[in-house]
């Protein structure tokens, strides 16, 4: 009889346990707004686009932030010349995901 007991406490204990993991988890996804699939996809598009401006030859050196939400990107900053900003917006919106990109990069003073 013991041995039924244990393992019924075992079940209701497992039970227990899985009910509130669930309820932790919905309750992430409703603080957010956001899947879990929604915020790793714009980890990627910002981690990408992070890369496209770390490669180009006269952003690299620049202050870009980047912020995807919901596959919408928006750039902010200083940029060196209007050529550089457009041909870094292409590059972004060739990222999978990407559904719009708004920059507002400035152009950089030349002293």
């Amino acid at each position: 009889m013991k041995n039924s007991r244990s393992l019924s406490q075992k079940f209701i204990l497992l039970t227990v346990v899985m009910v509130f993991g669930l309820a932790l988890f919905s309750g992430c996804a409703s603080m957010t707004g956001k899947t879990a699939g929604e915020t790793i996809d714009d980890a990627k598009i910002v981690t990408e686009s992070n890369a496209i401006i770390v490669k180009d030859q006269d952003a690299k050196f620049l202050k870009i932030d980047v912020s995807s939400t919901d596959g919408n990107v928006v750039l902010v900053g200083f940029i060196n010349d209007k050529t550089s900003e457009d041909r870094i917006v292409a590059k972004i919106r060739q990222i999978r995901g990407v559904k719009s990109v708004q920059s507002n990069l400035k152009v950089e003073e030349k002293k």
